[in-house]
């Protein structure tokens, strides 16, 4: 049999094995060893940027480089620095307290160690940042790696897998394109540890596939993240900036974008107004070099229509760049979009947008703003601005989410010691940091006895001395 008519799940079986056997014969590796991992990544990385921004480009039909450069190469550098730094400390066995009543002269320790092989499944928006970071988590635990990336990133793809193996074997790190049926065949491997980011629905099913071996997963999953503007927070513009930002970096297929945003009704005019001022200007014309495309024709599709149902609707639906057409199915460009006045049951309303348009709804209650958000699934992010601390400390005690990010939007993605991870429907677990190192090691439990155990005298049989601790024990 060719190498090209091997079944994917023999492939993918014959990697985990490799790389489970690497694990047994070294399972502890040096921090020495993991700090090298780590600059290696890192050297992978700062030799192939270029190559790195094209690659993604080409799949996205155009990317920003200085996208690419911000999101996605400059945060795994960093990441990659802040993990160095911190591995001796992270690695470090704690102490922990002992029952000195029955357990006199022992101690006990939490030893961070290994957990074997971790899978990574990978999402088209951001895929060097999204299978970097989390190796930089996996290998500063000392564990080895299977990837499988998207098959909207063919060319990222076919560069790490080209490239890769001349900085790492094997069986300590492999990359797997989605070739079709890899995604679901990959879910059903016997990993130690499995991490999906991508959609609630396909986190379901990677879900029910990691169950059938017990597999533990971290789930990263998406939601309708919202931006509430207090009427307190002025000025405004400062907050029509921030949020435009974010709205429309990678042209709004992030994540942790803002998917809509909450104004005070008698400020509703007044941010369309900065949003038209602001946007042009960032943003000349569609087909701007700082302009990223959609990323496939069905992707592209799916927004048109949902710009279209809800000017149906009866939506106010304004594009943001006057002289520019609103959309080019060639270069899968839409233009930066609000839409005011959008129903409840429309398809901006009623699933995560993931793409440039941003509705504006307006709001008279504070209070009305916290139910609607509790009323639909718990978001992966939330933003309010405020300057006013009790607001502040209400949103935050009445709203559950993710992360949040105050008087700004994403920005909290990129702290190096913040956890990051959803909630609910938004995903499961944490990674990113310290958080990352301990949700791919095994905080292994180790209890040591001292030579003498007074539980010596409370061994049967059982007689009045053993009453009589009992008794004093559980007064």
């Amino acid at each position: 049999m060719k190498p090209d008519d091997v079944p994917i799940e023999v492939t993918l079986r014959d990697a985990l094995d490799a790389q489970r056997t690497a694990y047994l014969a070294d399972p502890v590796p040096s921090l020495a060893q993991r700090r090298e991992d780590l600059r290696t990544l890192q050297r992978f990385v700062r030799e192939h940027k270029q190559a790195i921004c094209d690659a993604i480009s080409a799949d996205y039909g155009h990317r920003s480089r200085h996208e690419t450069l911000l999101a996605e190469v400059f945060p795994v550098l960093d990441g990659i620095d802040h993990a160095l730094k911190h591995l001796r400390a992270w690695s470090r066995p704690q102490r922990r307290a002992v029952d000195w009543r029955n357990f006199f002269g022992a101690s006990n320790r939490v030893i961070p160690q290994p957990l074997g092989v971790v899978g990574v499944i990978v999402p088209w928006n951001f895929p060097l940042n999204l299978s970097f970071v989390p190796l930089t988590a996996i290998f500063a635990a000392g564990n080895r790696a299977l990837v499988k990336l998207s098959e909207n990133s063919r060319h990222l793809a076919g560069l790490l897998i080209d490239k890769m193996p001349g900085y790492f074997p094997p069986e300590k790190l492999r990359f797997f394109d989605e070739t079709g049926g890899v995604g679901i065949a990959f879910s059903k491997l016997p990993l130690d540890h499995l991490l999906f980011t991508g959609s609630g629905a396909t986190g379901r099913s990677v879900m029910a596939a990691a169950a059938e071996n017990l597999c533990p997963v971290t789930l990263e999953l998406g939601g309708k993240s919202p931006a509430v503007v207090c009427d307190d927070f002025e000025p405004l513009a400062t907050a029509a900036e921030r949020i435009l930002f974010t709205k429309y970096l990678n042209a709004g297929q992030i994540c942790t974008t803002v998917d809509h945003v909450y104004v005070p009704r008698a400020k509703v005019d007044a941010f369309v107004q900065l949003a038209r001022q602001i946007v042009p200007q960032r943003y000349p014309r569609l087909d701007s070099p700082d302009y990223t495309s959609i990323i496939d024709a069905r992707s592209f599709d799916r927004l048109r229509h949902a710009l279209d149902d809800a000017r149906q609707r009866g939506a106010s639906v304004l594009p943001l760049l006057p002289d520019a057409p609103h959309s080019d199915a060639r270069t899968r460009k839409i233009a930066p979009h609000l839409v005011l006045n959008a129903p409840d049951d429309s398809e901006l309303m009623q699933r995560e947008i993931f793409g440039p348009i941003l509705p504006v709804i307006a709001y008279d209650r504070l209070d009305d703003v916290v139910a609607r958000i509790n009323a639909g699934p718990r978001p992966l992010a939330f933003y309010p601005f405020s300057h006013d601390r009790a607001t502040l400390d209400h949103l935050l005690s009445r709203v559950m989410s993710g992360g949040v990010s105050v008087n700004d939007a994403l920005f909290h993605v990129g702290q190096h010691d913040l956890p990051f991870g959803g909630v609910g429907p938004s995903g499961m677990g944490h990674y990113h940091g310290k958080e990352g190192f301990e949700t791919f090691s095994k905080l292994r439990p180790v209890f040591h006895q001292a030579r003498f155990s007074t539980l010596k005298f409370l061994m049967p049989p059982y007689g009045k001395f053993a009453e009589r601790v009992l008794a004093f024990l559980t007064r």
